[in-house]
């Protein structure tokens, strides 16, 4: 880790993390990112099955690589005698305990977060799952793409005619946040009172929440909220929009400042703003299309950056639409060092460093490590052996 001149926030902090898949990874990536000690707990051979998502990066899988970086690797078959041994001389040196098995694993196995809080009663352990404790879906498997189908998200994704799959892994992520969160607000309440915390973190919970608009909307106007590509479902004009160069530009108007402005610095039409068909964002719906076909007519005799240059002038926020390729090589990206490179059993790979910028404090960037690559010098903190 880089001296940082000031000690990270999570540093003395040591999570043991039975995990796999991305949502808890996630999780405890980003408090190995600021000073936490991760041990990832993995099975002996292969490892967390995420290792095998691809191997697209030297070998190795783009989403372990994102996920894993700055741990260190224990891998133990916890049901075996070695391995439970090793697990119970490990957890009592554990301020965090996460652990994301498949339903009711955990609980048989005296691991679940209640159990480890009552032996423990300092340690924050958190239980993560598809559907929650409790109701018929319990004991369900679940995956990302499963989940965003149960809680509706395909239903507001795609277009009129097909809905689409988040190109992310969004149920994940989300869950993964608000692990973190909850891990955060355990650690300033222990701080504060001495006690643990025992909680819990499901896919379908997490996603519920972002699913709030949505539900939101349909139970209080009786419709769905519609699918409407790249579009927005319910502000105008606010997408892409087809430029004379051939190009497509995006931007989204927000309040009534933004759409004066729009009609007169960027169409270069005031009265536009009064048009008794656009004047509130409720009629802009209402006449989207013919809306869009005003605009790409005024757009029509411009390019792309001449466009995107009087909606700057005009502080009204757009974007190009840009490919992956485009984003890697994005100046915004560059210009800020956001690009960095870890460290990994096949070699430097590419990743980005941290969402947050503390000042006078440089996150760790350490390696991605191979499977059980600390068992020795994690057995011998313990006093173990292998064969102990």
């Amino acid at each position: 880790m880089e001296e940082n001149g000031a000690e990270l926030p999570l540093s003395g902090v040591t999570v043991v993390s039975l995990e796999q898949a991305i949502a808890a990874p996630l999780a405890s990536r980003h408090l190995a990112d600021w000073g936490a000690r991760v041990i990832k707990i993995e099975r002996p051979g292969p490892g967390d099955f995420c290792r095998d998502y691809d191997h697209v990066m030297n070998g190795m899988s783009s989403q372990f690589v994102w996920t894993n970086r700055s741990k260190e690797s224990l891998a133990i078959d916890i049901k075996s005698e070695a391995g439970r041994k090793a697990l119970d001389a490990l957890l009592p040196r554990a301020d965090v305990f996460i652990q994301n098995l498949a339903p009711g694993a955990a609980e048989r196995l005296g691991l679940d977060a209640a159990a480890l809080l009552r032996k423990y009663p300092k340690i924050i352990a958190c239980d993560v799952s598809g559907y929650g404790s409790g109701g018929p879906y319990s004991d369900k498997k679940a995956y990302d793409l499963l989940v965003q189908c149960e809680a509706g998200v395909l239903a507001v994704n795609g277009t009129e005619a097909e809905p689409a799959k988040v190109g992310l892994s969004v149920v994940d992520i989300a869950t993964g946040m608000y692990i973190l969160n909850g891990v955060l607000m355990a650690l300033y309440r222990r701080e504060r009172t001495g006690k643990g915390t025992a909680f819990q973190a499901s896919l379908f919970d997490s996603i519920t929440d972002w699913m709030s608009y949505p539900a939101f909307y349909t139970r209080s106007t009786g419709r769905l909220l519609p699918r409407t590509g790249a579009r927005h479902a319910t502000i105008a004009p606010y997408g892409p929009f087809r430029v004379g160069d051939g190009s497509t530009i995006f931007f989204g108007i927000q309040n009534d400042r933004e759409w004066r402005a729009l009609c007169g610095t960027v169409l270069g039409d005031d009265a536009l703003a009064d048009h008794p068909s656009f004047r509130t964002n409720p009629l802009r719906m209402q006449n989207r299309d013919e809306l869009q076909i005003l605009i790409e007519q005024r757009f029509a005799a411009l390019t792309g950056d001449e466009v995107l240059r009087l909606l700057d002038t005009a502080s009204i926020a757009n974007a190009h639409l840009n490919s992956v390729e485009a984003f890697l090589a994005h100046e915004q990206l560059h210009a800020r060092s956001r690009v960095q490179t870890v460290g990994s059993p096949s070699g430097p790979l590419m990743s980005f460093l941290p969402a947050l910028t503390i000042p006078g404090l440089t996150p760790r960037m350490d390696p991605v490590p191979d499977v059980g690559q600390h068992n020795d010098a994690i057995l011998a903190e313990l006093g173990l052996t292998k064969e102990s």
